[in-house]
């Protein structure tokens, strides 16, 4: 019997043998995620990248001991309800050494809405490794439980700026010194996008626009009305240094309707969130985005469509665009 053969029998056994804890973990996790996110007035989804990221890290997909160590301490996800879904997978992973269903790392073009979260987070890493190094300063636009800032991509010189909800950040801030994560090199600046002038607020606490910045929007887009990414597209244009790269994702309007039905849109509502703006690309997704950003006054960098190799074409891509 081969080894890999070997892992799938023992898989399939813990599997069986795991089903209803499988269950309660699952459980656990949506209580966390859902009950405890809405009593603390934070964001859900934000608990979603941190469980993805921390499922990457235990897989070695991705090394990100700060989000291990961030998801030992926030309140509202549950690694032990994670590993009693998850452990069946890991055995099987660590026997054979191959993937098997979740996680994965999917072919460009061929990710899916189980598997996009990873390849974002793969494709994103890729475009900032290549141009934080030009860079003067790192912004992280609604950064959620993100710990790119305390990892890889955390630089000596660089300066960095954390904006977000002032519950999500306050929850984030206070997990970060539990899991004694050191923060010190990272300034937060509590905002509420959709009132304040955020390029106001980061001036105010060391922002300098003439310095070439890269600016992270990741996850955010599609929880906006298309006159507010707009907006904030325009701000970046005009207080971010010529040379600067923001890093953004932009969903297909088929993603934001799929996600606007009932099931999913009440359980965003749960914690008063809703899907908002998607780009046209079910027909040529390479020229509507191309309108879109030009449309804006910015240039495009590296593209990466994710789905492209399905039938109805890419429901997202992670984009870079130049200032």
């Amino acid at each position: 019997m081969t080894l890999r053969l070997l892992s799938f029998v023992v898989f399939l056994v813990l599997q069986i043998a795991f089903l209803p804890l499988a269950v309660v973990g699952l459980v656990i996790v949506a209580y966390k995620q859902l009950a405890v996110s809405k009593r603390l007035g934070v964001s859900q989804t934000m608990v979603e990248v941190l469980n993805a990221r921390w499922t990457m890290h235990i897989f070695n997909i991705r090394e990100d001991i700060a989000s291990a160590q961030l998801a030992d301490s926030v309140p509202n996800t549950s690694p032990f309800g994670l590993w009693l879904v998850l452990f069946p997978l890991w055995v099987k992973y660590k026997m054979s050494g191959a993937y098997f269903g979740y996680p994965k790392v999917p072919d460009e073009g061929r990710e899916n809405y189980i598997t996009f979260m990873i390849a974002r987070t793969l494709y994103i890493d890729r475009i900032i490794r290549r141009v934080l190094g030009d860079m003067d300063q790192f912004v992280l636009l609604g950064a959620g439980y993100d710990t790119r800032a305390y990892g890889e991509f955390k630089r000596d010189g660089t300066a960095v700026f954390e904006l977000d909800q002032t519950h999500n950040q306050e929850l984030k801030v206070t997990s970060l010194g539990n899991a004694s994560i050191d923060d010190a090199h990272v300034t937060f600046v509590p905002v509420d996008f959709s009132r304040d002038d955020i390029f106001e607020k980061l001036q105010a606490t060391g922002y300098d626009t003439a310095k070439k910045t890269t600016l992270l929007w990741e996850g955010v887009t599609l929880y906006l009305a298309e006159e507010d990414v707009r907006k904030a597209l325009r701000d970046i244009r005009e207080h971010a240094a010529p040379g600067s790269v923001v890093v953004a994702d932009f969903y297909a309007e088929r993603f934001i309707r799929m996600g606007s039905g009932s099931v999913v849109k009440k359980t965003l509502e749960y914690t008063d969130e809703t899907l908002g703006f998607g780009l046209p690309f079910e027909t040529d997704h390479e020229q509507a985005l191309q309108r879109f950003v030009n449309s804006e006054g910015l240039t495009m960098g590296e593209t990466t469509f994710l789905g492209s190799s399905g039938k109805k074409g890419p429901f997202m891509v992670v984009a870079e665009l130049r200032v």
